[in-house]
């Protein structure tokens, strides 16, 4: 791929970065802002959401009206999330919009805070946190994540409760943008086709008065408290389970055979937990998933069907999970790692995807890995790593939920 790689940092310590490619036919940029629930205080759980939410609300000098109209006018797509770990507002353009996209972006990354605005958006969070209440995934996710972390900061909620939500004044939540979206703590990613030093000129111009804070994250691994637990619910009429393991950490060079190895296990077609538990009619889902954060990472096994059937389910899995290690098979490297490779240069074909994937690993790292260094990396696991893995971090499960449907 053509991409070349660009960085400066500004003197208020705000860092740009960009892969460049001069052939296509886009270009995307994104503010990275290196915080979110876990950076909260309990009492300011849902803070860092609820920012998002309100940097759309407009500035000193734009509305909201005005900002959502030009980004309208240069035909962008644009818009923003929060993780744990991370808060991002990012546009996807034409190549020549890209300077209107950045500065507008720029602009937005102050915002006005208003009383009246915030009250108005504070009911539309709460709708969002009751219509989540309905989603029982995420309501079994969240009890077990509260559980698997405890009193660490990593059990907070993204949205918040109910209750944080409505007590929430301004003023602590423009002391947290104070202390949070400050110069050194975000980082800009750019991708496409762009003329570099003329967008860190403009990002200067936009955003050089920023102030450094020298705001820190604690990234030590948490401890887990872990336990076995059930939920009722009225609202649910099958049966789900959830169960959670820790695992390397994204700055962890055995990340890449820990997702390899949840993959082979529990990816949605083609896996141990498919041929077990979905082609046998047991369970109607059934997957894997792990991810890798700062200071630690996170196996999740999930897996739904007939209440009745729920502890057959979670027996096959946790057999599975017992058996993988010896399981294992050159033929499930081979597999898998070509939907990788195959998945991740399409996605590297998108200045979109190429800027999501640069700011989210320097925000977490500080450094730049090459798309192509990182497909070499995942080329080079084998069964030994992944036996290795699953020796260091076993795959047994420190936190187990159900959640089932209310008895009669």
């Amino acid at each position: 791929m053509a991409y070349t790689f660009h960085h400066a940092t500004l003197a208020n310590g705000l860092t740009v970065i960009a892969e460049v490619d001069q052939a296509a036919h886009s270009a995307a940029a994104g503010f990275f802002v290196k915080t979110g629930a876990r950076d909260e205080e309990r009492a300011d759980m849902g803070v860092s959401h609820f920012l998002e939410h309100m940097m759309f609300k407009g500035t000193a000098t734009l509305s909201a009206e005005d900002l959502n109209k030009a980004f309208d006018k240069i035909g962008a797509k644009n818009n923003a999330f929060t993780s744990n770990e991370l808060t991002c507002f990012y546009a996807h353009t034409l190549p020549e919009a890209l300077p209107r996209a950045l500065d507008l972006l720029g602009t937005m990354m102050r915002p006005a805070l208003n009383d009246a605005d915030f009250g108005t958006e504070k009911g539309v969070i709460l709708e969002e946190i009751a219509m989540y209440k309905d989603n029982p995934f995420w309501v079994l996710y969240e009890a077990a994540t509260e559980r698997h972390f405890g009193e660490h900061p990593l059990s907070h909620r993204v949205l918040g409760t109910t209750e944080t939500i409505t007590a929430l004044p301004q003023s602590r939540m423009k002391r947290y943008f104070d202390q949070r979206y400050s110069a050194d703590n975000t980082v800009v990613s750019l991708a496409g086709r762009l003329d570099f030093n003329s967008c860190v000129e403009l990002i200067e111009k936009r955003c050089g008065t920023w102030q450094t804070t020298r705001v820190a994250r604690d990234t030590s691994r948490p401890g887990l408290a872990g336990g076995e637990f059930t939920l009722h619910d009225e609202k649910v009429n099958r049966g789900y389970v959830l169960a959670l393991c820790d695992g390397p950490s994204i700055d962890d060079e055995r990340k890449y055979a820990a997702g390899i190895l949840a993959q082979i296990l529990g990816m949605p077609d083609n896996s141990r937990l498919h041929w077990a538990l979905i082609e046998t009619g047991i369970a109607e889902d059934a997957q894997t998933s792990f991810d890798a954060h700062n200071g630690f990472g996170e196996y999740s096994f999930f897996a739904t069907g007939e209440p009745e059937r729920i502890d057959e389910i979670w027996s096959i899995l946790k057999l599975q999970l017992d058996g993988l290690s010896d399981s294992l098979v050159q033929d499930d490297i081979d597999r898998l790692l070509n939907k990788f490779i195959t998945a991740a240069t399409t996605g590297g074909e998108r200045p979109h995807d190429r800027m999501h994937r640069l700011g989210m690993l320097w925000t977490y790292l500080g450094k730049y890995l090459p798309l192509e260094a990182e497909l070499d990396r995942l080329a080079k696991v084998t069964l030994s790593d992944l036996r290795d893995v699953a020796r260091d971090f076993p795959l047994r499960p420190v936190t187990i939920g159900r959640l089932m449907p209310k008895a009669t």
